[in-house]
């Protein structure tokens, strides 16, 4: 095809992909059923991670849970259960360590079966400033919050790839879309998990897997307890989000196969206004919105495992 035909042709969908668009803001995109996948969740032993879990099992999935805490997993099973989850399945997994990641992955499949929806959920937060933070924190960071994802991937895409047939879940953050004074750590782990599930969901369209989708998610802080005594500057425009709020959003998401879910909707515009702005201008921006002391009162919790 010649460069005027395929010009003409990009400019002509460029315009029918806007109208789509447009019409979705009065026509809601028609929601699939996911009754009887299984859902692995990872982190689930609280938080929005235990949250997620009674959403899907409301819509008849089967739930798989993972999380470094026993009793945080019992715990949501109880309410996964009690929510309409036709199974429910619970396995102590540290995220972090590759080795066991494969093991009970491989566990998951010989007792449940293939994954075909998979909820990479569990992170840490450190709340130092780089300087001051451990070594070793700072690679606990990116194990949990970053490299845990190519494992779990390894782990289950195969099965997704055969099937063309699946949905990856990216629960990232804001903080991976735009630096944040005092979470350097956090914000390249974030940074890095919402690059690799991007480029994977390429690959897939690449190789024809359209049937294996991609969202990825990237929330303000939530109000969990990862993030506690963090104050927002301007609550209307960014405020701390509610946990059910976020989880209902999620499984929407995931139900309409959207690939981005920014939380709240202000950080659409943030997110864009960051990357078209000159650089002193998008600093002033940052101090006027607050991301310069964000972290000053940050206190989380004696857990950080979410």
């Amino acid at each position: 095809m010649n460069f005027f035909l395929e010009t003409i042709k990009v400019l002509l969908l460029s315009i029918w992909y806007n109208v789509e668009s447009f019409i979705h803001i009065f026509v809601p995109t028609k929601k699939k059923n996911i009754a009887g996948e299984v859902v692995l969740i990872t982190g689930s032993g609280s938080g929005i991670g235990r949250l997620m879990a009674q959403e899907f099992a409301a819509r008849g999935t089967v739930l798989v849970l993972w999380d470094i805490n026993q009793d945080g997993m019992k715990e949501t099973a109880r309410l996964a259960k009690q929510s309409g989850a036709s199974r429910v399945h619970y396995y102590l997994c540290d995220c972090s360590d590759k080795n066991e990641v494969y093991r009970v992955a491989d566990q998951v499949k010989r007792e449940v079966g293939d994954v075909s929806i998979l909820v990479n959920n569990a992170g840490i937060v450190t709340g130092k400033k780089f300087m001051d933070a451990p070594d070793s924190l700072i690679e606990k960071t990116v194990e949990v919050n970053t490299m845990a994802h190519f494992w779990t991937y390894k782990a289950f895409l195969p099965a997704m790839i055969a099937n063309n047939h699946g949905h990856l879940v990216s629960i990232a953050s804001s903080a991976g879309l735009i630096g944040v004074n005092g979470l350097a750590d956090y914000c390249a782990s974030k940074f890095a998990a919402v690059g690799f599930a991007e480029s994977v969901g390429l690959e897939l369209l690449a190789t024809g897997k359209d049937g294996v989708k991609t969202t990825i998610v990237c929330p303000y802080f939530i109000n969990t307890g990862m993030f506690n005594g963090c104050q927002t500057k301007w609550p209307r425009l960014l405020p701390i989000l509610d946990p059910d709020y976020v989880a209902k959003k999620i499984i929407n998401a995931v139900l309409t196969d959207q690939v981005f879910l920014l939380m709240p909707k202000s950080m659409y515009l943030i997110t864009a206004l960051k990357n078209v702005l000159p650089m002193k201008q998008g600093i002033l921006l940052g101090q006027y919105l607050g991301a310069f002391n964000l972290m000053d009162t940050f206190r989380g919790r004696s857990t950080k495992q979410e």
